[in-house]
């Protein structure tokens, strides 16, 4: 009878994916007697901890039930906990095994609290758990030995990471490339490499493990050539280049590797999908987006829930809001938290205040609560629109749901009464804060002096400024800009000749435009070829028809050098947004939106420019600034004229 009821319970737990049948099967187990069985017991508390994912305080109370646990059952769970949130509940279990004098603890259970303490960074925990393993006599088994440098890369101790590995008598492959890959998480690319050279042989796990080193690094061409020298690549290796591109600009490189990957015959997975969305997202590549959404469609990629918030976050970052809704609506699973809160930032990103409040009502409807990320999106998107009331009671809202204010939802409320004109109070609101303000509080306040006029704050708070971070050149810049704007042409003079002394070089503004699923991308100021020069000329037709039939007239006001007015009118036409739209009204065919992404905030007369374009030559243009989209049509703007 046992027998059989052992193998039914077996079978039937095998099928079992939720706590509920976990319940059932357990009880089950207590009526037929099973429940002393350690076999079943086992399998019971396994399952729990691997495959059923809400299960680890039921597989904990099981354990502690058990009259007669075994070590493998401790270990089940510390392995449980180890790679769960609260990784230091693992060490609680090791201690109440330890009390209970079980049979002492054996690789498996050093090499699963290791993990426990990289998971925490807890270096304490770590080096107490090596001095263990010596007394256990574990000190050159080479499984712990293999988790112990893993653990102290973790914590950022690679010296002793190299120590543990010069100790090993005959180091395995999984050592070497656990050795190699501490060097790389530690910054030591260097011994990276040598280590990697040193290599009695390589497998692929070594080739994926440069590769992610130096992508972390920021050593492209490095990853670069590694690749190439590959000799077998999976879809870790493909994946690895293709997010490591996107994270580096790469994004010509992203597009470029992703194709190659279908050329080869190689099936995308969901970490390169992510990928390439991403590049796409950053690079506003609306055209190649839809290409792998197309894709995912018809390979059954729909269904992941991390796929679809990148999807969703690729549409809303092209400035198609739309297609983003329409993602987010057919999602098949229940919405996560990343999933509104994308959709919140989506629209007030675009300056939606009152329908990013509407969203925000129905996630609360729907019984997900918000996070501190959620109120940030909220926090930001009152702000573009202009809605004070409202950011200050979601302020207050977030005490309800036992979310702290950090800095970040601090600068939100900063921005929101800086960008309505409220300066002293945005200052008051800085200075009381109960949390240091940083660099980012007062640079936002900084620009919206410089939004304002405001002469006397901006001194103000850029001396706040020049303590906490005296080389952003950003902060030299508006504060030259506000004099300027001023006629405080002397003052500006002496701002730019500080920044020359201290050798502070301004940002170059860059816009970025997809043109058959090309990416362009255009520098003012930038020595010409044919791709410019074509832009360049486009744009000069452009102007003169917006000055006849427009009424065009440059608001040499964005230009803050104390120059003749002609050479102004100059400067400001060459603004690198003015020739991205002119390079594609070029090349794109008639009727087709134009959509264009910029590194630096719009100026004042590139945002005129596109209205008029927008109205006299019936275009749709999208553009995206480092802080909010701009959408142009029949001579309006989405912002209002409030950004």
């Amino acid at each position: 009878m046992n027998v059989a009821a052992e193998q039914l319970c077996l079978s039937v737990l095998n099928k079992s994916k939720t706590l509920k049948t976990v319940k059932q099967i357990h009880a089950f187990v207590c009526k037929t007697g099973l429940e002393t069985d350690p076999f079943v017991a086992g399998k019971l508390l396994l399952h729990c901890v691997v495959t059923v994912s809400d299960a680890l305080d039921y597989a904990r109370r099981l354990l502690f039930r058990f009259p007669k646990p075994d070590v493998f059952m401790y270990n089940t769970l510390i392995r449980g906990l180890a790679e769960s949130d609260t990784p230091e509940n693992a060490f609680v279990v090791f201690a109440h095994m330890r009390r209970r004098a079980i049979a002492p603890p054996d690789s498996f259970s050093f090499a699963f609290l290791l993990k426990a303490a990289a998971n925490l960074r807890s270096f304490r925990a770590g080096i107490q758990l090596h001095c263990q393993g010596f007394v256990h006599g574990l000190d050159t088994h080479i499984f712990v030995g293999t988790t112990t440098i893993s653990m102290y890369a973790e914590c950022g101790c690679v010296s002793f990471a190299r120590k543990v590995f010069e100790e090993m008598l005959e180091p395995n492959v999984v050592a070497w490339n656990a050795i190699v890959n501490a060097c790389f998480r530690c910054g030591d690319v260097e011994n990276g490499e040598r280590l990697f050279e040193r290599m009695p042989f390589w497998n692929l796990t070594s080739w994926n493990v440069v590769l992610s080193g130096y992508m972390k690094a920021g050593e492209v061409e490095l990853a670069r050539k590694a690749f190439s020298r590959m000799p077998v690549k999976d879809d870790v290796s493909w994946s690895t280049m293709i997010v490591g591109f996107a994270q580096h600009g790469c994004f010509d490189d992203t597009f470029g590797l992703f194709r190659e990957l279908h050329r080869v015959g190689m099936r995308p997975n969901e970490t390169s999908l992510t990928g390439i969305l991403s590049a796409c997202s950053q690079a506003g590549a609306f055209e190649f987006g839809k290409i792998i959404h197309g894709f995912m469609e018809k390979a059954g990629f729909l269904w992941i829930v991390s796929v679809n918030n990148a999807l969703l976050d690729t549409y809303s970052k092209c400035g198609n809001v739309g297609m983003a809704r329409l993602v987010f609506e057919r999602m098949p699973e229940k919405k996560s938290i990343v999933s509104w809160t994308s959709m919140i930032a989506a629209h007030a990103m675009y300056g939606y205040g009152e329908e990013a409040i509407r969203l925000f009502n129905e996630m609360e409807d729907s019984g997900t609560r918000p996070d501190g990320i959620t109120f940030i999106s909220i926090l930001y998107a009152c702000s573009h629109a202009g809605l004070i009331e409202e950011g200050c009671q979601y302020f207050s809202k977030m005490r309800d749901y036992g979310i702290e204010p950090t800095i970040e939802h601090y600068g939100c409320m900063v921005d929101l009464y800086g960008r309505a004109g409220e300066l002293q109070k945005a200052y008051e609101f800085a200075c009381e804060m109960p949390i240091p303000p940083n660099a980012i509080i007062w640079r936002t306040l900084l620009g919206a002096s410089s939004i304002h006029g405001n002469v006397e704050l901006a001194e103000k708070v850029k001396e706040r400024l020049s303590r906490l971070d005296p080389d952003n050149c950003g902060d030299h810049v508006l504060l030259s800009n506000i004099y300027s704007t001023a006629g405080k042409w002397k003052d500006a003079a002496g701002v730019r000749r500080s920044m020359n002394e201290q050798r502070i070089r301004k940002t170059p503004g860059w816009s970025m435009i997809e043109v058959d699923k090309l990416i362009y991308s255009f520098v003012a100021g930038e020595k010409q070829n044919e791709i410019t020069k074509e832009a360049y000329e486009k744009l000069r037709e452009i102007m003169t028809k917006l000055r006849i039939e427009g009424g065009y007239i440059p608001q040499v006001g964005s230009v803050y050098h104390d120059i003749e007015e002609e050479e102004k009118e100059d400067s400001v036409t060459r603004h690198s947004e003015k020739l991205a739209v002119a390079f594609g009204m070029a090349r794109l065919r008639e009727g087709k939106s134009i959509r264009i992404v910029k590194n630096l905030r719009v100026c004042g007369d590139c945002h005129t420019v596109m209205k008029l374009i927008s109205k006299v030559y019936g275009l749709e243009i999208v553009v995206r600034d480092r802080s909010r989209f701009h959408s142009f049509r029949d001579g309006y703007c989405s912002c209002r004229d409030y950004w």
